[in-house]
């Protein structure tokens, strides 16, 4: 029977533009469609009587079948009609009751909701009262001892910057004088490390000069053999040009030397 309350049905019923006639279930069944219809019937069976009686009377009172016909449907209508009203009556009434009652358990519930609130409300009253209190006794306590703690910490941090500061001064006094001893072993390196430069230096001047001599002392030799061995043969001209190139490497190198 739910099926015929559903709304988007009864929309597309109410859009129908011919007369609508409905006989659905039972006497004490009425469904949305029932209400939307131009005309109800209890039954199929009352539907099937009342169109049977009707073409009967249409067969009969041909010349006054519309007046008759639309006289047993205000009759029928109107009997329908006063059902209907008599059973929304009674429907009404007792939705009336049903709603009394739900107002008045309402009512009763809501008045012991509001004791029970009233209670609660004042015993938690009561609870933050005291935790107020207590709250202030330990705070109290709580501050007194968080400044003892304060002026110990400040007095011991007071205590660490003089500290702090002497052994920085200490410190720095410490660093300044390694860096001046520092100083004063670089300056030393640096003036044993020319003196060794130096030495150095002046014993591969040395080496090279005895080096040099020994070469010039060489060549001269060869140089007197050459000239002897000119005077002794006036036509080699090869052995005059080695001498010469001798004598000129000779002075080239004598020259560098000093």
């Amino acid at each position: 029977m739910e099926t015929f309350n559903d709304l988007q049905l009864s929309e597309l019923f109410i859009t129908i533009e011919a007369v609508t006639v409905t006989a659905i279930g039972h006497t004490v069944d009425e469904t949305l469609l029932d209400k939307l219809a131009d005309k109800r019937f209890h039954l199929p069976h009352d539907y099937g009587a009342g169109l049977h009686s009707i073409v009967e009377k249409l067969s009969h009172e041909k010349s006054n079948s519309r007046a008759l016909l639309i006289d047993e449907v205000k009759k029928d209508v109107g009997k329908q009609f006063a059902e209907q009203v008599l059973t929304l009556e009674k429907q009404l009434k007792t939705k009336n009751d049903e709603f009394t009652e739900a107002q008045k358990n309402f009512k009763e519930q809501a008045e012991n909701q509001v004791k029970i609130f009233t209670e609660q409300l004042k015993v938690r009253n009561e609870e933050v009262e005291k935790l107020k209190r207590d709250l202030t006794e330990k705070h109290g306590q709580q501050v007194k001892t968080l400044t003892d703690q304060l002026s110990k910490r400040t007095e011991e941090f007071q205590k660490f910057q003089e500290s702090s500061a002497k052994h920085l001064q200490e410190t720095q006094k410490s660093f300044s004088e390694q860096q001046k001893l520092r100083q004063q072993e670089m300056e030393s390196y640096k003036k044993e490390l020319n003196v060794l430069h130096e030495k150095n230096l002046q014993s591969v001047i040395n080496e090279k000069t005895a080096s040099l001599k020994a070469a010039v002392e060489s060549l001269q030799q060869e140089n007197i053999r050459l000239n002897t061995a000119v005077k002794n043969s006036k036509t080699d001209y090869i052995k005059i040009v080695i001498a010469a190139v001798i004598a000129l490497v000779t002075g080239f190198l004598l020259a560098k030397l000093f």
